[in-house]
């Protein structure tokens, strides 16, 4: 197994940097269609914001209540948004329900989503 070294720094994304010095971001998968992203969602927050990983998920935080779908659409248009993508291009394919989903995100590579997306803002 692979030792890693893991830093936070709020002002980039967080990552894990293996011992062969190849950062590695354990919340994105890549797969034939694009990239998977697990998030945590927490609707009803102060302000639209990526709060940071947690575990295997990146937790980000919408204003939208959890009714109707509001925060799974404000989720899919936030990300859109910082991911200057058409929201097309941003699916959720798992967890409609629960505040833990998975987003396929259509034809990006998991370096490029790890680049657009940073804490704080």
């Amino acid at each position: 197994m692979v030792e890693q070294t893991c830093a936070v720094h709020l002002s980039n994304l967080h990552e894990c940097i293996s011992r062969s010095g190849v950062p590695t971001v354990t919340f994105l998968r890549e797969t034939s269609g694009g990239t998977l992203l697990s998030v945590k969602l927490q609707p009803r927050a102060s302000k639209n914001e990526i709060g940071g990983p947690l575990g295997d998920e990146l937790k980000i935080k919408v204003t939208a209540p959890p009714v109707d779908a509001a925060a799974n659409q404000a989720l899919v248009e936030f990300l859109a948004e910082k991911l200057d993508c058409p929201r097309g291009k941003v699916e959720l394919i798992r967890g409609h329900t629960s505040r833990h989903k998975t987003i396929l995100l259509h034809g990006f590579k998991p370096e490029a989503v790890r680049r657009k997306l940073s804490f704080g803002n």
